[in-house]
């Protein structure tokens, strides 16, 4: 594997092949944007031979709706149902699993129960906590997530929004760009994680940051999962939920 950055995971499911012990369908699910797709083709690639396309079929969400529809999804079954082209397997890959519709994921639910023994499935996902339970049951769950280097000193950006007032929170917010908005909050929330696992470690009632209470910021990473989570999933208004953010801070 060229990235070594998930060698763990790599040789775990390499082993598990080798074995016969790799189970029809898994799921991939981390954070956004830590290469969960990439190591999914790269494996594909593995256990195909690296001949690709046309044994190897992804399935994205519906650029516009970012939706996964049932159309897809029987699309992807009747696909499933030919014979491998090249290699001795066909691999699919469902990319943001989580965006499947519900008639989607029961119609994705069918097929999974019972499978073409020559078909191997992988779902990536950010939140599976999305998928039917039904679904989660019968797949291999491996969870992707990068080191989080520490950083010391506080994002000069964060203390001054919550030292200032509304006004100039309300300000902010609407100068920030909607495009970087899951980047900052992103960047918040690893900082503020580190802040909250640091202090655990010390008195439960020291305050850690900006005289925050644990409790306080605790509430805090909630908060801003609660909006990143809103931002990606639905057509949610960016500035109102950022406004609604600073407000709490």
């Amino acid at each position: 594997m060229n990235n070594i950055t998930y060698q763990k995971q790599w040789h775990f499911l390499v082993k598990s092949n080798e074995l016969g012990k790799l189970p029809h369908a898994l799921l991939f699910f981390g954070e956004k944007g830590i290469g969960k797709k990439d190591f999914a083709v790269q494996f594909a690639n593995f256990l195909t031979g690296g001949v690709g396309y046309p044994d190897l079929i992804i399935v994205d969400p519906e650029e516009r709706k970012k939706e996964i529809h049932i159309s897809q999804i029987r699309s992807l079954i009747e696909k499933l149902s030919f014979k491998p082209y090249l290699a001795k397997i066909k691999f699919a890959i469902i990319n943001n699993a989580h965006l499947m519709t519900h008639e989607a994921q029961n119609c994705f639910l069918k097929f999974l129960e019972e499978p073409n023994e020559k078909t191997f499935l992988i779902l990536i996902t950010e939140y599976p906590a999305m998928l039917l339970p039904t679904i989660l049951s019968r797949v291999e769950k491996i969870r992707f997530y990068l080191p989080k280097k520490t950083n010391k000193e506080k994002p000069s950006e964060l203390t001054t929004i919550i030292s200032s007032d509304l006004a100039n929170r309300f300000q902010y917010a609407k100068n920030v760009s909607p495009e970087n908005l899951e980047e900052i909050l992103d960047n918040w929330l690893m900082y503020l994680r580190e802040v909250f696992l640091e202090s655990v470690k010390k008195e439960k009632n020291s305050k850690p940051f900006m005289g925050y209470s644990l409790s306080k910021i605790e509430n805090i990473i909630k908060q801003i999962q609660t909006i990143r989570y809103l931002i990606f999933t639905t057509n949610v208004n960016r500035r109102l939920a950022l406004e609604l953010l600073l407000m709490e801070l």
